[in-house]
């Protein structure tokens, strides 16, 4: 089921710092919502790691990039600071992925998120998505491309 054409829906989680991050609050620009399923797992890792060195250089502050996954904060934390992931990762960890099951994004039997991309638009309309399975990672040349096209990249 895609969310294109629809209003994002919004939703409040804290990021690995404990730190709040309301959707809504960072309408003006773009955002790219990237749900990934577990930190430390060598694919999300991996993703994750071409959106701090290919996306975020690309659309600096013409975008608001933000990853998603039901980890809990502390797990998210030490992820990060590993990984030198310095952008938001967001805890989906309670109720136990609520904003990936508002998405569709939600694989209930492995209680985690699917590869889910969405880009929302500066008024908070979705303006793209992709879902991808598991084991299959996304391209962040997509993200770009999408982003251009609404004059952040």
């Amino acid at each position: 089921m895609s969310l294109v054409g629809a209003p994002a829906p919004d939703f409040e989680l804290p990021d690995q710092h404990g730190s709040a991050v309301r959707l809504s609050s960072l309408r003006g620009r773009p955002v790219v919502l990237a749900f990934f399923p577990f930190a430390f797992t060598d694919v999300c890792t991996g993703e994750l790691a071409a959106i701090r060195d290919s996306l975020i250089p690309a659309v600096g502050d013409t975008a608001h990039v933000v990853a998603v996954s039901c980890d809990s904060m502390f797990a998210l934390r030490v992820f990060a600071d590993g990984a030198g992931l310095d952008f938001p990762l967001l805890s989906d960890f309670w109720p136990h992925g609520a904003v990936a099951a508002a998405y569709g994004v939600l694989d209930h039997d492995r209680g985690c998120a699917v590869r889910g991309t969405f880009v929302v638009d500066a008024g908070g309309t979705v303006r793209w998505d992709v879902v991808n399975s598991l084991p299959d990672a996304r391209d962040v040349d997509d993200y770009r491309r999408v982003l251009g096209s609404l004059g952040a990249a």
